[in-house]
């Protein structure tokens, strides 16, 4: 991760150190809030002098403002809209108060992006409007979209990529460059939040030729279930004809549950146990009964699966998000 020198003089300009103006072009750019173990362990230090002096140049310089987690834990609020403007991001909604399942969300990424330095991340909206307009071409009503209307003004303003969460290249050094998406889980039982946010990207997502998606959960427990949501929602609607496929699967498979195995050839027996993998999940089972029920139309099914004209690749993976700190003793939290 290269930190242009600009935005660190900027930083140090303040009175920090060099370690400490890159932690907070981190924090600005991507969470505006950290906790005080995310600075201790990118800083390699203990509590001490040295962090107390940070803390006090923040509080000092009106940078930051403190507030509570749940069970007493401190939250600190990157939030001065000068510290923001000297890093060229004065309209970043990170600086501004937000609910706390938004904070935890924020401090979730932090967590990412200090544990995965390496990676090549498109940080801003900018960056990623010349990625996906400038260089691949893409208009930008494919890309997902929030319209704000604003205090001063009765002009509306589209952002892009509102969520913000990461989205980088592993190897950026390829002259084909393949962008990574990700999705971090909040503590909800429910993943209406993801089925949501893959909805939001669907028309963007028909528009790459290959793209990879990383599923992010500090416990482990909807993994298959959001494999199989993104399998579903995702990858067989860019197939080029997935329709076809899953009208033929269902007539296979109404005349094997009708007990009907005359009428099938080896070759439907071969494909039905090909599609059942690729046909799984609740979604799929939902028009499975409503078609053999007749409540269903072909062309609807046609209509939801259109596929696209264009090959696609997609990869997805699940990973937990583990807390970013030198141990889980530090400050005694865990988040």
């Amino acid at each position: 991760m290269n930190i242009a020198a600009v935005h660190i003089a900027a930083l140090q300009a303040f009175g920090y150190t060099e370690e400490e103006a890159r932690f907070l072009y981190l924090v600005a750019t991507h969470s505006g809030y950290f906790v005080a173990r995310q600075f201790l362990a990118f800083a390699g230090v203990q509590w001490g002098k040295r962090t107390t002096l940070f803390w006090n140049k923040l509080q000092s310089n009106e940078h930051a403002r403190t507030s509570s987690l749940p069970r007493h834990r401190a939250v600190y609020h990157l939030f001065a809209r000068k510290l923001y403007r000297q890093l060229g991001r004065e309209n970043l909604r990170n600086r501004r108060r937000h609910e706390l399942e938004y904070i935890q969300a924020r401090i979730a990424i932090l967590d990412f992006v200090l544990a995965n330095p390496d990676l090549s991340y498109l940080e801003t909206e900018a960056d990623k409007l010349s990625f996906f307009c400038r260089e691949l071409d893409i208009e930008a009503r494919h890309l997902p979209s929030k319209t704000y209307l604003g205090r001063r003004t009765v002009q509306p303003t589209v952002r892009y990529f509102v969520d913000r969460f990461p989205m980088f290249f592993q190897e950026p050094q390829s002259s084909a460059r393949i962008v990574t998406f990700s999705f971090i889980q909040g503590s909800e039982a429910s993943l209406s939040a993801f089925v949501h946010h893959l909805q939001a990207y669907s028309p963007l997502f028909r528009e790459l030729r290959e793209f990879r998606f990383l599923y992010l959960s500090r416990l482990d427990v909807h993994f298959t279930k959001a494999r199989e949501l993104f399998h579903a929602l995702v990858t067989v609607p860019l197939e080029s004809n997935p329709a076809d496929d899953l009208l033929r699967y269902f007539a296979i498979r109404k005349a094997w549950d009708l007990h009907q195995y005359g009428s099938l050839s080896e070759a439907d027996l071969v494909f039905r146990n090909v599609s059942k993998d690729r046909f799984a999940g609740e979604r799929f089972e939902h028009f499975y009964r409503a078609w053999k029920a007749d409540r269903l139309p072909e062309s609807h099914i046609r209509s939801t699966f259109q596929g696209h004209h264009l090959p696609h690749t997609t990869h997805f993976e699940a990973r937990v998000l583990k807390p970013f700190a030198v141990s889980s003793e530090v400050e005694g939290e865990q988040q």
